[in-house]
């Protein structure tokens, strides 16, 4: 099963479920940002939000590495993304096992210690930890990790990421 955000096409079959969820069929858009997909594998439970400034219908992707590496665009666009479905998906009593939160951006100019950066100050904005010098008990968000189409495919190889119009 494949389901495709823009120009990005991601392979779903192995997942146990998924979902997309930014959408207008969770009745919240009004007031809550939700993450492009909810997948549920054996083990966890990810949160997928995509960005990908080199679809041929978007503008311009320099800018948006601009942005990107921001605290501003993290703190208002990125965090509110996990928070909403997290809060969501909690008062739904869907959160059953542990959740990760995936960035994945379709920029082929990101380097690994760029988004090993962009990693760091998401998890500092989420918190992932809790309030410094008291870590949570329990964690909302288990791990949070920033990717590029070809770290993604890296690191999740049976969830693998194409280019819809690299494929035609």
């Amino acid at each position: 099963m494949t389901a495709d955000e823009g120009d990005i096409r991601f392979d779903f079959s192995k997942a146990v479920s998924w979902k997309k969820f930014d959408d207008n069929n969770h009745g919240l858009s009004h007031c809550m940002k939700a993450v492009d997909f909810i997948v549920e594998l054996p083990e966890w439970i990810y949160f997928i939000e995509v960005k990908d400034p080199e679809d041929p219908s978007s503008g311009d992707p320099d800018s948006f590495l601009l942005r990107l590496n921001s605290e501003e665009y993290i703190k208002k666009n990125l965090v509110p993304k996990c928070r909403d479905s997290f809060l969501y998906e909690y008062s739904q009593e869907n959160v059953a096992k542990s959740i990760y939160y995936s960035v994945v951006v379709g920029l082929s100019s990101l380097s690994e210690p760029l988004l090993l950066a962009i990693t760091e100050r998401l998890k500092h904005h989420i918190p992932v930890q809790g309030p410094p010098g008291r870590p949570w008990p329990r964690r909302f968000i288990e791990r949070c990790m920033v990717f590029s189409l070809e770290t993604w495919n890296k690191h999740m190889p049976d969830f693998r990421v194409t280019r819809i119009s690299s494929l035609k």
